[in-house]
């Protein structure tokens, strides 16, 4: 989720119900802190607690490094990133590529936890590769190395994004171990957040992609977790109201240049299931300041709320 979730869509999240929302990855390498990416990856400013940030790296005393500089920059929870498959990631034997060493993980882990005061979290996928599921073995290091609680991505690192994932690797990890455990992957509905938690065993659900464009998705499964029962879709109106927020909120961060040009995914997430929603993003694409963003998302989704008027 690296490009997603800023400062500006972790307080979205949060306001639509989302328990806990965890940084984008801020490198171990010290010589890109003073990047303005790092700077706006460590800006904390107006989160609610527990502030949680990933680290990313293959080395543990840079590693360890990096965990005491978050936490000095406002950081109440260190989560470590083994889970990330990109290339770019991998190339660097971080991410997921940590998995083909197990021995590397637990002098991470050991090397973070020693390094702060508070809480460190890890995620994981399943293993490497179909052939070498290891994320059990990787579970009990983490476990002996003082890690407060796992997430676990129901992939190997070779599958990427590809297939269905499995949840039976969590549950097989949930058992065996006594710290907490979070299950991830293609929670895309309330159903779907119900039925991983009654297949896994599993404490807690993380939410990556299906939160693109759908920040509410955290309140539809808290309800339905709640009750039993549905909350109505959100109106064209309510999703107007989200989506404006939401870009004032980019562009205030960034500033207009690059807000309106991060703008553009989120608002081509946000309008993906709308009708009409390609050519309304042909066009969006194009505009070049933030008040021209804007119109034209208030004009669409007035269009938008007349049909659904003419429509009943």
């Amino acid at each position: 989720m690296a490009g997603v979730t800023d400062r500006p869509f972790r307080q979205l999240c949060r306001a639509q119900g989302a328990g806990l929302a965890v940084s984008e990855m801020v490198s171990s390498n010290a010589l890109l802190w003073g990047s303005e990416k790092t700077r706006r990856r460590i800006d904390h400013a107006g989160e609610s607690a527990p502030i949680a940030v990933q680290i990313a790296g293959a080395d543990p005393l840079m590693m360890a490094e990096a965990a005491r500089f978050n936490v000095e920059h406002g950081a109440q929870i260190i989560d470590i990133n083994m889970g990330c498959p990109a290339k770019k990631v991998c190339n660097l034997m971080a991410g997921s590529a940590l998995l083909q060493d197990e021995a590397l993980v637990g002098r991470i882990l050991d090397a973070v936890v020693a390094a702060v005061d508070v809480p460190v979290t890890l995620k994981i996928r399943t293993g490497w590769d179909p052939e070498h599921k290891n994320g059990l073995a990787v579970a009990r290091v983490a476990e002996q190395a003082g890690i407060r609680a796992l997430s676990v991505h129901g992939r190997t690192r070779a599958c990427a994004y590809r297939g269905e994932a499995e949840h039976d690797t969590v549950r097989t990890i949930k058992s065996a171990i006594s710290i907490p455990v979070i299950a991830n992957g293609d929670i895309t509905t309330p159903e779907k957040a119900l039925a991983v938690l009654q297949q896994t065993g599993a404490d807690a659900i993380m939410i990556g992609r299906a939160a693109q464009g759908r920040p509410w998705i955290f309140r539809e499964i808290a309800h339905f977790m709640a009750t039993g029962e549905h909350l109505p879709e959100p109106t064209p109106a309510e999703i107007c109201n989200i989506l404006s927020g939401h870009l004032r909120k980019l562009y205030e961060f960034y500033g207009e240049y690059t807000g309106v040009r991060v703008a553009r995914k989120h608002i081509a997430w946000y309008s993906k299931r709308q009708r009409d929603g390609n050519t309304f993003r042909q066009h969006i694409n194009r505009l070049e300041t933030a008040e021209a963003q804007l119109n034209y998302v208030g004009d669409f989704f007035s269009r938008l709320m007349e049909q659904q008027v003419q429509a009943a």
